[in-house]
């Protein structure tokens, strides 16, 4: 429609001008002495439209050839930059592909274009890094050092790749330089949890978990498992005397505390140092809020001496509890030890027969038959008590 549009203008143009050069009598006379040139205007007119023509491909010529440097300077700009961007395509594709020597030849080939460069660089050092070429890697950072504009992903990228080498105290410091910049979030805090993981660093492990627990940013599972792992390290630390294991416990948060996995380590520890009241209320804490066979067992190594109100008021909790789980093997262990350790005979085998005929475990099965022994023994029945020892040394041995 277009086409059909402009060839009727066309016409009707040409048609236009024949008609008006027909009937126009007007003529142009040139004076230049002693020369005259006589024109009809029709030709007149066409002789200027013929030398404006002329001068107009005159002047494009001169012009086109003026501006041929810029031309031929952007035209090596346009190709440079659609190569570098060619490259970090390539480099990128390559790198998700695991294809890490293309990848770090294609972010090479990216980089010498300036806005490329950053990118570029960040993909090289993860390319070469997943070579095992660190020095590499590190040249490939060392290009951006300077860049302001990429600051936080190199610390990020260095972070991450530190961790991943296990340098904890190279990743610390970039996360260090990274929090001094005033960029903190919550990809950064895991790599920080990370390194300080690989640090052994468990207070400030504890520290991050619970940061990053209020943006529920672990799972669970890892979040329990890594505040395990820190309290397994802290309570278990045989640098620790009483006091400085008393002040430990106290800078642990009142929910931890009644964890079985934190709760039996640190009775566990109290114990060693000869804390056992402490260690026992620790105990009796945990398991009024949590049960767990691992908290028994130490409730039962911190029990009291003989013949105090302390032994007697554990031997009541557990009475107490008994009520309640009346076939836990493990309470009924730690209760006949208990009476055995206050003389009271008949609890005592009672107690101890039925974790005997309920234990599941060889180790708890050797554990009462020590007892059953020694109850045995004090009560004047060399028999029994030489048999019950028979069946704790088979016991151990198989």
């Amino acid at each position: 429609m277009r086409l059909f549009l402009w060839l009727l203008a066309l016409m009707a143009a040409a048609i236009g001008i024949a008609v008006t050069a027909r009937f126009n009598p007007g003529n142009v006379v040139l004076f230049y002495p002693p020369h005259r040139i006589d024109l009809s205007l029709n030709l007149f007119v066409l002789l200027m439209a013929a030398l404006f023509g002329f001068l107009y491909l005159i002047v494009g010529a001169v012009r086109s050839t003026l501006q041929m440097p810029a031309r031929v300077a952007a035209y090596r700009q346009r190709k440079r930059e659609r190569d570098g961007n060619k490259g970090l395509r390539d480099a990128l594709k390559a790198l998700f592909e695991g294809r890490f020597g293309h990848a770090e030849k294609a972010a090479l080939r990216a980089s010498e274009l300036p806005e490329n460069a950053g990118v570029a660089a960040l993909i090289g050092a993860r390319a070469a890094h997943r070579m095992r070429q660190n020095q590499r890697r590190d040249n490939w950072l060392a290009k951006i050092a300077d860049d302001g504009a990429m600051k936080t992903a190199r610390l990020m990228t260095m972070t991450e790749l530190l961790v991943d080498d296990h340098q904890p105290e190279a990743a610390l410091e970039a996360v260090r330089e990274l929090s001094a910049s005033g960029t903190r979030h919550i990809h950064a805090l895991q790599w920080s949890l990370k390194a300080q993981q690989q640090a052994k660093n468990w207070p400030e492990v504890l520290r991050l978990v619970r940061s990053l627990d209020k943006h529920k940013a672990l799972h669970p599972a890892l979040s329990a498992r890594l505040r395990e792992l820190a309290y397994n390290d802290l309570l278990s630390d045989r640098a620790h005397d009483a006091e400085s294991l008393r002040r430990v416990w106290s800078t642990i948060p009142t929910a931890d505390r009644v964890k079985p996995y934190v709760a039996c380590r640190a009775a566990a520890a109290m114990n060693e140092r000869g804390l056992h009241d402490e260690a026992r209320v620790v105990a009796e804490e945990a398991l009024g809020a949590n049960w767990d066979e691992r908290v028994v067992r130490a409730y039962r190594d911190a029990a009291a001496p003989a013949g105090s109100a302390a032994l007697l008021a554990q031997i009541e909790h557990c009475e107490r509890w008994v009520h309640e789980r009346p076939a836990d093997a493990e309470l009924a262990l730690t209760l006949g030890s208990l009476c055995l350790k206050q003389k009271l005979w008949g609890k005592a085998q009672r107690h101890l027969e039925q974790a005997l005929s309920e234990a599941g475990d060889p180790r708890m099965v050797r554990e009462a038959h020590l007892k059953l022994a020694q109850l045995h023994e004090a009560l004047q029945q060399p028999e029994e008590a030489a048999s019950h020892y028979r069946q704790c040394a088979l016991a151990t041995i198989l």
